[in-house]
């Protein structure tokens, strides 16, 4: 059965969160360092706990753990032994699933659970299993070059199945209920993480590609050909894209549907750029109403819908207003 399934038979579609590290940031973290979000896992890990249980609060369903960029190289050159990094990886995933297990607690222990948004915005309390996804981020994150939007590594599949093994072993292991693999620039890098997941046969996943258009990866290759690969694995319970521009998700969508019957998941960002030479946020084509941009989504065929970079709890706790509340 698909992990999804028991949130499927109450709702049309699963509420994923929306940004955690440029929400830290909003929350005054400096993430001004290669570590990213990992950064705050060593120094902040009740921040990030606190992001965790505001998307609950706001309507999520599933909560992406801090592990993005916690990777044994990007750890060892801050200090850290083998050991003390997969512990932090392990964090990552413990403090999701405590800001978890709080939020369910609070709503059986009170008829107004908190929540940090207005209160027609706050999540109704849930009959289904609220899910943790650790996040495995691609290969350019640990560059923290901005290579993720470009996947221009010179690195062979195999190369990159050496890289990712020894993260996804300790993350496959940590107590997540499944593997959130994010921001796939190209094609290579998703035949890497489809193979290795064999590796693991016990855990499902998500595939989740970077798109620099409405129709290609940002490497180059054709979204289909990508879906088409995430179709050669069952442990794949969900196929689509993220940290894309909101202008190319319904396109992206609607080829995604002809070429497979996995469920569709797209959680964009925001719709600006981010420029790795000077670290910061460039304008772009920028989405006003996020909740009506999930309506036309989920017309598209998604059924798994949440944000990326730079969206918010507002942002989630409206897609739950929209389409559950009501």
């Amino acid at each position: 059965m698909n992990i999804f399934q028991p949130i499927f038979d109450q709702h049309k579609v699963v509420i994923l969160d929306g940004a955690l590290a440029t929400e830290l940031e909003q929350r005054g973290a400096d993430l001004n360092n290669p570590l990213w979000s990992a950064k705050i896992l060593l120094q902040q890990p009740e921040l990030i706990r606190a992001v965790h249980y505001d998307y609950f609060a706001a309507g999520a369903d599933v909560a992406i753990t801090a592990s993005y960029q916690a990777t044994f190289e990007g750890l060892a050159a801050h200090g850290l032994t083998h050991d003390q990094s997969a512990d932090l990886m392990r964090r990552s995933v413990h403090l999701a699933s405590e800001a978890r297990t709080q939020y369910l607690t609070d709503l059986r222990t009170s008829d107004a659970p908190y929540s940090p948004l207005p209160t027609p915005y706050s999540a109704l309390p849930v009959p289904h299993s609220l899910l943790v996804a650790a996040s495995i981020g691609p290969y350019g994150a640990f560059l923290h070059d901005g290579s993720e939007y470009q996947g221009n590594y010179g690195l062979s599949v195999t190369q990159l199945m050496d890289w990712h093994r020894p993260r996804l072993a300790v993350l496959a292991t940590s107590g997540a209920d499944l593997l959130a693999c994010e921001t796939i620039p190209s094609l290579a890098e998703g035949e890497a993480l489809v193979r290795l997941l064999a590796e693991f046969p016990q855990m499902p996943a998500w595939l989740s590609f970077s798109c620099c258009d409405g129709e290609h990866l940002c490497h180059g290759e054709r979204f289909t050909a990508a879906v088409r690969l995430a179709n050669e694995s069952a442990q794949i319970v969900a196929v689509g894209i993220n940290c894309t521009a909101p202008r190319y998700v319904e396109s992206l969508l609607q080829q995604a549907a002809g070429v497979t019957q996995k469920p569709l998941l797209t959680y964009p960002n925001r719709g600006e750029c981010w420029d790795a030479r000077t670290q910061c946020w460039l304008p772009g084509s920028e989405v006003a109403d996020f909740a009506a941009a999930a309506q036309r989504w989920v017309a598209a065929s998604a059924q798994l819908i949440g944000g990326c970079c730079r969206t918010t709890p507002a942002d989630i706790a409206a897609i739950n207003k929209l389409l559950r509340v009501q």
